[in-house]
């Protein structure tokens, strides 16, 4: 979940034997559909891959931020060879408009914005899945118990910032001395050099965020004309700067009390073994939902699992949308 600071985004996996991810050296494929749908606030782009009206429900990605691209999910594309596939930039970032209004910053609003999508693209009912800030979207969408609702994947979700900040403290306190003992001292006045503070918190990202670099196909997406790229004014507004310290309107988030709203049958969280969101955390979380949730580790991925290892989440993914798909209404 981090914006210059922090990422976008986050086993089991081979007893699902799925099938061969999207060849991380070749080009993504293109949208079967394109839009600029209204949204409050503005309109946001769209893209689908699959058929909408096919006999298995469509899956919706939620990406991460505040203000990240749907770049970082594109490796799901390859779950379009059974059902349809969307994705979508949230408002202010990306190919979606930029209003850069700070009122439109509110958890409600892209919640909102995210039902928008599904009524404009006249889907009856569909699987969520988010990731990181996109989790906590996915989160407040499924405590509302919509009736389109197939079910909700939390992938490495921000649930409750104190959580996070915890877990971030937690594994901050596993790397090398030298390390930790920066990143603490970049908490504090007055700070380390940037560029010292910038090498650790590089350090912190490649043990818990993303341990693999992104494939030359998705750095091309995220430069590809229209795309404004991440939005860093909004992660700031909502989140700060820091991974350790929550200073925006996020700082006192806490989607804990929604967790009895949920349906334990149809929920399930999904992290990777090293991610920031651990998976101890995601445990607890789980036991909460009434029925308790299920959850899956992605093993060798941090926080990005869908970079860091597409294969196996695509393949938990697609035998938990297996499991879960009923008829269309």
């Amino acid at each position: 979940m981090r914006m210059s600071r922090r990422a976008l985004l986050a086993g089991g996996a081979a007893a699902l034997a799925p099938l061969p991810a999207l060849a991380r050296e070749a080009q993504y494929p293109r949208p079967d559909r394109e839009a600029m749908l209204p949204v409050p606030g503005g309109r946001v782009y769209v893209r689908v891959n699959g058929d909408l009206n096919g006999p298995r429900a469509p899956l919706v990605l939620i990406h991460g931020g505040p203000g990240g691209t749907h770049t970082s999910m594109l490796d799901a594309l390859a779950l379009a060879d059974e059902r349809a596939v969307i994705l979508y930039d949230q408002l202010d970032s990306g190919r979606s408009d930029w209003p850069q209004d700070p009122a439109n910053w509110r958890v409600p609003r892209f919640v909102d914005e995210l039902e928008a999508i599904r009524l404009g693209l006249n889907v009856p009912r569909w699987h969520v899945c988010g990731i990181s800030w996109g989790g906590t979207i996915a989160l407040e969408y499924a405590a509302r118990r919509p009736r389109a609702l197939v079910s909700t994947v939390l992938g490495g979700p921000l649930i409750a910032t104190r959580a996070w900040i915890a877990d971030a403290d937690a594994l901050r306190a596993e790397l090398p001395p030298a390390t930790r003992d920066t990143l603490l001292a970049c908490e504090r006045l007055p700070p380390p050099a940037p560029a010292a503070c910038d090498a650790a918190t590089a350090v912190f990202y490649r043990h818990y965020n993303r341990r693999e670099d992104a494939p030359p196909a998705m750095r091309d997406a995220a430069r590809a004309p229209g795309n404004r790229g991440s939005n860093q004014r909004l992660y700031e507004t909502m989140w700060g700067k820091s991974e350790f310290v929550a200073t925006g309107t996020l700082r006192d988030y806490d989607g804990t009390p929604l967790l009895a709203t949920l349906d334990g049958a149809r929920t399930l969280f999904m992290v990777g073994q090293y991610d920031e969101a651990r998976p101890v955390t995601a445990l607890g979380f789980a036991a909460r939902v009434p029925g308790g949730a299920e959850v899956a580790v992605i093993p060798g991925a941090a926080h990005g699992t869908l970079s860091d290892r597409p294969a196996e989440t695509t393949g938990v993914l697609r035998g938990w949308l297996h499991r879960h798909d009923t008829p269309a209404l």
